[in-house]
């Protein structure tokens, strides 16, 4: 099975990310769940985002590579929502990861991307933070840069979907998420 090490959103290391963790341990999967914020979290996303601006990009860029130090370098780099973009820090120097799983969010596929790398991406329909058009741009730009990219929208759904603590929850819509996640980590 894969190792994994899974970035949180914006809100912080929550209980959904330990679910997320233990449902991916439970596939027999490793998985690295490092908190880039230190202890701080939050289930307001205005507050998460005064959490992200007081520790600083650059700190929780540096807790991440720290985290990513001691994972084996074909580990899977998977981001949820803000953890997306955590990905996109890192994935063009990781050339042996054996893919990359993007929850609620985008990942700037680096130009050194290995051709072929298999990439998942899982958001909303009407997510106001990544509206179709640039889903589709994104889609585009890791096609071409090589990726072997997957896109899953979902309808009814809100921006984190996948989190039944939060307003955007759609329990059916998680439970497709996961079921394709799961086979794509397979």
């Amino acid at each position: 099975m894969a190792a994994i090490i899974l970035f949180h959103s914006v809100l912080g290391l929550r209980e959904n990310e330990r679910r997320a963790a233990e449902r991916l341990r439970g596939a027999g999967h490793a998985v690295t769940l490092p908190d880039l914020y230190g202890g701080a979290a939050t289930d307001n996303l205005d507050e998460g985002f005064a959490i992200k601006d007081r520790i600083g990009w650059d700190l929780i860029r540096r807790r991440a590579g720290d985290a990513l130090a001691s994972t084996p370098g074909d580990a899977v780099l998977a981001g949820i929502s803000m953890g997306a973009g955590v990905v996109a820090e890192f994935w063009g120097a990781r050339p042996a990861s054996a893919g990359v799983l993007l929850l609620h969010g985008l990942a700037s596929a680096p130009p050194t991307l290995r051709s072929g790398l298999p990439v998942q991406l899982h958001v909303a329909d009407a997510d106001p933070f990544f509206p179709a058009p640039d889903v589709r741009a994104w889609q585009h730009g890791a096609e071409a840069a090589g990726a072997d990219v997957r896109v899953f929208r979902y309808p009814d759904a809100g921006h984190y979907f996948s989190d039944p603590a939060l307003p955007d929850h759609n329990e059916t819509a998680a439970a497709l998420l996961w079921s394709r996640a799961l086979a794509f980590l397979a």
